[in-house]
């Protein structure tokens, strides 16, 4: 554990510390943020008395972040591009992280102060982005070479799709419903449930899939927007201490000759399609190892590229006998590569090549894409934690002013199964949605569904955060990275 701090100075060491502390921090923040749209609908429709049903959802959480995969954490990675994260100084990192972690944080919390369920995503994102394209405006450089505009176009039509599809699917559910199950118990509220049966409780098999449904958003929640935090996390670990960080250093001989393997066949495949691939590869470049070390990401490069990769690897058992700028080089070379594979991979190839090159895309970049197992099970604590305090402000909010009337059963069935399966495909499919944006217009779907009607004051509080958030961080973050260089430069 203290080789993390190998090579490094004093301050170093502290700051890095510090920003571990700052993810932690944020990643608790983002539990009682987010999660307590996982348990507005469970206990405004009394299907669990609130204490419990935020204990159980920090446990889902928890057990999300764990088997969440990485698919959404690297999407975050990646949004700052290669040469910029391993090419800046720690002293620049450092400068870069506690700017972004500072405006994530301070969004986050003024939201959740005053009740908005604001995204959290779109805090971290906004927060990553405007770093990333004040460092490039400071540099003289373009913005393409401070923000991967291709990534964050994804992430971004991913963030603003997810909520439109949660409020239709939503409503088509609670339709669905009212047409299956005609029988007025499932269609009402607590209150008139209590009135005219007598009975506080939900019946059993609605409570029954209305907590199964809360705990299935709780776990996705934590699939998900555990990986940003995993995402984010080891991004500051690959600024800050590359040396470590850049590569897995734990993979064993096998695992860099599957990757060697892998670059060797996507080399193949390019010469066997190379009049479909002449487009994205260049083949006039000779395809020998490169002496210098690599600095810069050009695709069409790539044929030199897998060659100067196959000379790295080919001198080396484990990556530990790389030197420090190797190893930069070396993450570098498989990201660029794979990078270039994926514009092949969207070309009209045989299907075989391609799913070929899928699964060595996959093996390429195994021990790049990765997370040691102390910083998943640290995000899953936090996040899980999080959760069980601080939620009271958010759930009052969903449960009581998106709707004009009180919620019933059949409409938190609705809204939640429409969230635990946007948020479980996104996060198969790796990419970030907010879990904010996605329940609470689900349950404005079913209000209109339902014809009773929208608070048009919290509607458009909620609607000016998904609007404001994303600018206003990458703002605050890309103002704060300028102000601290300034006066720390």
């Amino acid at each position: 554990m203290l080789t993390i701090f190998e090579g490094m100075n004093l301050w170093l060491i502290i700051g890095l510390v510090l920003s571990v502390v700052f993810v932690l921090a944020y990643e608790f923040i983002n539990g009682f943020h987010d999660t307590a749209n996982a348990v507005a609908t469970v206990i405004y429709t009394k299907a669990m008395p609130a204490h419990l049903a935020v204990m159980a959802s920090g446990l889902f959480n928890f057990f999300g972040v764990m088997m969440g995969g990485l698919g959404v954490a690297y999407a975050i990675v990646h949004l700052l591009p290669i040469d910029l994260l391993l090419g800046m100084d720690s002293r620049q990192g450092l400068v870069m992280i506690f700017s972004l972690l500072f405006s994530a944080i301070a969004w986050n919390l003024g939201t959740w102060y005053l009740g908005i369920p604001a995204s959290s995503s779109h805090t971290l994102i906004g927060s990553i982005l405007g770093v990333g394209g004040a460092y490039a405006w400071l540099v003289h450089k373009p913005l393409s070479e401070g923000v991967n505009i291709g990534k964050a176009i994804d992430i971004m039509l991913s963030l603003i799709v997810s909520p439109t599809v949660g409020f239709i699917l939503a409503a088509l559910a609670l339709f669905a419903m009212k047409r299956i199950w005609t029988g007025n118990k499932l269609h009402k509220t607590p209150e008139e449930r209590l009135k005219i049966d007598g009975k506080k409780h939900p019946p059993f098999w609605a409570r029954l899939t209305l907590v199964a449904s809360a705990m299935g958003v709780s776990f996705v929640h934590g699939s998900n927007d555990g990986q940003k935090g995993i995402g984010l996390l080891m991004l500051v670990l690959i600024c800050m201490a590359p040396s470590q960080f850049a590569l897995n250093m734990s993979s064993s001989s096998y695992q860099l000759d599957r990757t060697q393997d892998a670059a060797n066949r996507i080399a193949e495949l390019y010469h066997r399609n190379q009049s479909m691939v002449g487009g994205v590869v260049d083949f006039s470049k000779e395809s020998k190892a490169s002496e210098t070390v690599m600095e810069h990401c050009v695709a069409g490069e790539a044929l030199s590229n897998i060659a100067t990769l196959d000379d790295r690897l080919g001198k080396v058992r484990d990556y530990s006998e790389l030197s420090r700028d190797d190893r930069r080089e070396v993450r570098r070379l498989l990201l660029c590569i794979d990078d270039t594979a994926k514009k092949v991979s969207k070309l009209p190839l045989p299907a075989q090549e391609l799913k070929d090159l899928a699964t060595w895309r996959k093996d390429l970049v195994a021990t790049a894409e990765y997370a040691p197992t102390w910083v998943i099970v640290s995000i899953a604590a936090a996040l899980g934690c999080g959760t069980m305090v601080g939620w009271r402000r958010i759930v009052h909010t969903v449960g009581e002013k998106i709707g004009s009337k009180g919620m019933t059963y059949s409409q938190g069935i609705a809204a939640q199964i429409t969230a635990a399966f946007s948020i479980g495909v996104a996060s198969i499919t790796g990419m970030p949605v907010s879990t904010t944006h996605v329940l609470s217009s689900a349950v404005a779907g079913t209000m209109v569904a339902n014809r009773s009607g929208l608070q048009t004051q919290t509607i458009k509080t909620i609607l000016m955060a998904w609007v404001l958030t994303l600018p206003l961080t990458m703002l605050l973050s890309g103002g704060l990275f300028l102000l601290a260089h300034a006066i720390f430069a």
